[in-house]
């Protein structure tokens, strides 16, 4: 009876307790309700089973569980994830001082040094939007992209401080308020560039927050958490927007796929400014890893820093990875474990795979784009694929797989029709996703966000096929596809064997106009140093190995140009071939 009349006064007590404060609670309403819980009496969602989802809780955990391991290291600055706790929150606190509310932005543009990455978790907890600025792009770029996300504050790397001056005196002749400039500086630094007067050092303007600050965590996980420009080729390119749920989300998908356990250890060879290092910037503190900042990639600073840190996993565009593979012996060490290493981008040759492999390194290839936080599909190892010749395997690790755990679907379908294609490994249509690691949409572009969705999926303008076994493999950029007599050619599998003579180093295939065929594949080719070979040399090695309708009919020996994230700029190479002519 003691028991009884105790546990009804304490459940008695609790009925009350709910009366008196219903705003802790949120009893779901009609509307919300889902139809089978209409008449389900006793779910409630109050803060002890609902938290809007957000990245920042993992450097908050990794404060607790991972308190005194390395979490960052740069040459000879080692931070543990207490003191880069401490320090994002002093951050968060000197950014709220200066006026800024939640839902402003604040733009970034440096490389991969200690500073961005503090800054991925130090803005959204004050409550702002993260803008990393791609830290290849010139002064008139900085300043559309500063004017068109309205950054209230740029912190800039010392390096590239004339560039942002510059930017800031471009748009001091227009209408738009200048953002507040804070340089990040290091030792050793001294500045001949004219700085405005309200300017700030890094480290000093940090030690003007406080340590105690209380964090400005998202009202919905739809917040958007930052905005990443495309790397386009028009004259602005777009702001992609990602929110809170979606890089929380697209994290966990991003470290499952690449077999993140605790206590990695990341080489920073992706920029933290391009898709917030693929949602890394905040995965390697939801385990404890240690992150190692790199300035400059190389291949020498890439052998250095794996031997010294033992590095666990990196990541990289094929640019990185052919980089890599044909540095020289005296840049190359003898790595003290496989290193895994992510790349995306458009589908690396498989002879780089392999000899990727040979050199102590594992590929992972993902596929995604800027729209789905990065990585949105991986080529999942299958067990029965390790008895195949290494060619093989490395043709079946090009393809783009499936979709990861935070997408809902990823299909191959006609962009006119919306119907899937068939899964037969010829039948070509348009890559498309549809899932929670999708972006919210287009930064002031209502019109393009509509375009990019229609149909309820997001179209990527990629073409692809679908193989028996559900893998997609691309193909090509739907404006990058050749079509010659009615055949339609992949620029893709010229440039992948253009890629497997000994001599080349770089391949682009692009259409050239014929008066007979429409069409014709030109290549533009750059060659490895000391290499020696002609056109029509690599015209005939070309037919040697593909149908001849194929094979190039130009080849072109130059340097390539490349976007401010290292793609190889196509449009300007068409615009070349173009420019020649008929080949008649």
């Amino acid at each position: 009876m003691i028991r009884r009349s105790l546990f009804g006064h304490l459940t008695r007590g609790f009925a009350s307790r709910f009366l008196r404060s219903p705003r802790e609670f949120s009893i779901f309403s009609s509307e919300s309700e889902p139809e089978s819980w209409k008449s389900t009496e006793g779910l409630i969602r109050c803060s002890a089973n609902y938290a809007p989802l957000s990245p920042i809780v993992f450097l908050e955990r990794a404060a607790k569980v991972y308190s005194h391991t390395t979490s960052l290291v740069y040459g000879p600055v080692r931070h543990t994830w207490s003191q880069t706790h401490e320090r994002c929150l002093k951050l968060a606190s000197a950014i709220t001082r200066l006026g800024i509310s939640p839902g402003d932005v604040v733009a970034t543009f440096a490389p991969n040094v200690p500073a961005m990455y503090e800054l991925h978790f130090a803005v959204p907890m004050a409550g702002a939007i993260l803008c990393t600025l791609n830290a290849r792009h010139d002064s008139t770029m900085v300043s559309v992209l500063l004017r068109h996300s309205d950054a209230k504050i740029v912190f800039v790397d010392s390096t590239l401080i004339k560039i942002v001056v510059e930017a800031l005196n471009l748009l001091a002749k227009t209408d738009a308020k200048l953002p507040i400039l804070v340089v990040i500086s290091e030792s050793n630094y001294t500045s001949d560039t004219w700085l405005p007067s309200n300017a700030f050092e890094y480290e000093s303007f940090l030690e003007t927050g406080e340590s105690r600050f209380l964090v400005k965590k998202p009202k919905s996980e739809w917040d958007p958490i930052s905005i990443n420009y495309t790397s386009g080729t028009t004259s602005r390119p777009k702001g992609v927007v990602y929110s809170h749920r979606g890089a929380y989300l697209n994290t966990l998908a991003t470290i499952l796929l690449h077999g993140i356990r605790p206590f990695p250890v990341y080489l920073w060879t992706v920029p933290m400014f391009h898709c917030n290092g693929w949602c890394l910037t905040w995965g390697i503190a939801a385990q404890g890893g240690t992150n190692i900042c790199l300035r400059k990639v190389s291949p020498k600073g890439i052998f250095d820093n794996i031997v010294m840190h033992k590095v666990t996993h990196m990541g990289g565009a094929p640019t990185v990875l052919n980089m890599i593979v044909n540095s020289s012996i005296t840049d190359q060490k003898s790595l003290p474990h496989k290193v895994e290493v992510m790349t995306g981008g458009s589908p690396p040759p498989p002879q780089i795979l392999e000899k990727m492999e040979s050199l102590g390194f594992r590929v992972d290839h993902l596929y995604g784009l800027t729209e789905t936080y990065g990585p949105g599909t991986h080529c999942i190892w299958k067990p029965e694929w390790e008895s195949l010749p290494h060619e093989e395997q490395s043709k079946l690790k090009a393809r783009q797989g499936m979709q990861h755990l935070g997408l809902e679907e990823v299909d191959i379908k006609d962009p006119v029709t919306m119907e899937s294609v068939s899964a037969d490994g010829k039948t070509i249509g348009e890559v498309m996703f549809k899932g929670n690691t999708v972006m919210s949409g287009y930064f002031k572009d209502l019109k393009a966000t509509k375009e990019a969705f229609n149909g309820g999926w997001l179209h990527t303008g990629d073409l692809a096929i679908k193989h028996p076994d559900g893998y997609i493999q691309v193909k090509d950029r739907l404006k990058d596809i050749i079509i010659s007599g009615g055949e339609n050619i992949s620029s893709i599998e010229v440039e992948t064997v253009l890629y497997s003579h000994p001599a080349v180093f770089e391949a682009a295939v692009v259409a050239r106009p014929d008066d007979h065929w429409g069409q014709t594949p030109c290549a533009f080719v750059k060659l490895k140093d000391g290499s020696n070979v002609n056109s029509q040399e690599l015209i005939q090695f070309c037919k040697d190995r593909l149908p001849h309708y194929m094979a190039p009919r130009t080849v072109v020996f130059e340097d390539l140009p490349r976007t401010s994230t290292g793609k190889i700029q196509k449009f300007l190479l068409r615009e070349k071939a173009e420019a020649m002519g008929s080949l008649y």
